[in-house]
């Protein structure tokens, strides 16, 4: 995997917001429990399954089936921005779109900047998703496990390394934090994608809903305190 940590160190050595920020990442390694979880499995029985301690195997068969059939069909794009982070009056934080999340200022609470990020693993999968829906239900639900998995893993690698970017810059990195989560709703979809200029370099749209297409892409805050 290419090792961005060093251009995200510089981002975060700028005292003002920086200009969107684009990479695309090698495939993570593939996590079988976490596919399973978010197919529906119990993390318990996930790990079981995955560790190959249950006598589950038909369910992994349909998980090689489904990582097969998935085989090329990725992208693995992340863009992000970083920002200084003030307060109001209510101690709620300023950010470049209107919100009054409660949950979010207590994430960000001590923290004096902000890393905006958005990323996806492209459309392919959505359509490869549909077509199995038509004709074999089951496989349609490992894809789409499959599919979260694959994104949220995208995600978890360029938080990591904004994590050590904020080591090496001086900062701890608190949690990322997604639209949804609690009361941070997720209209702001809509202003992270624009922040990010996310549709026309990423190919990320909302529809109606706030729902974003490609349906495995993931916006998250990921706030930095001093140390």
């Amino acid at each position: 995997m290419r090792d961005y940590i060093e251009r995200i160190a510089g981002d975060l050595a700028n005292e003002r917001a920086t200009t969107p920020q684009y990479v695309e990442y090698d495939e993570p390694p593939v996590d079988v429990a976490e596919l399973l979880r978010y197919t529906g499995f119990p993390a318990d029985k996930a790990r079981a399954i995955a560790s190959g301690s249950g006598e589950d195997q038909d369910v992994l068969a349909r998980v090689e089936r489904a990582i097969e059939l998935a085989r090329g069909k990725f992208v693995f794009k992340a863009g992000y921005m970083t920002a200084p982070l003030s307060r109001d009056a209510d101690g709620l934080p300023v950010l470049p779109f209107e919100q009054r999340s409660e949950a979010l200022a207590r994430n960000l609470r001590g923290c004096v900047k902000v890393v905006f990020f958005a990323v996806t693993i492209g459309s392919a999968m959505d359509r490869l998703i549909r077509r199995y829906e038509r004709s074999e239900v089951d496989l349609a639900l490992f894809l789409q496990g499959y599919g979260a998995e694959r994104a949220e893993a995208l995600a978890d690698a360029l938080n990591s390394d904004i994590k050590k970017a904020a080591e090496r810059a001086g900062y701890k990195a608190r949690p990322r934090f997604s639209p949804g989560y609690g009361d941070f709703p997720l209209e702001v979809q809509k202003d992270f994608l624009t922040l990010l200029d996310a549709s026309r370099r990423m190919g990320i749209t909302l529809a109606d809903s706030c729902l974003m297409a490609p349906s495995k892409s993931v916006t998250a805050i990921v706030g930095l305190e001093r140390v």
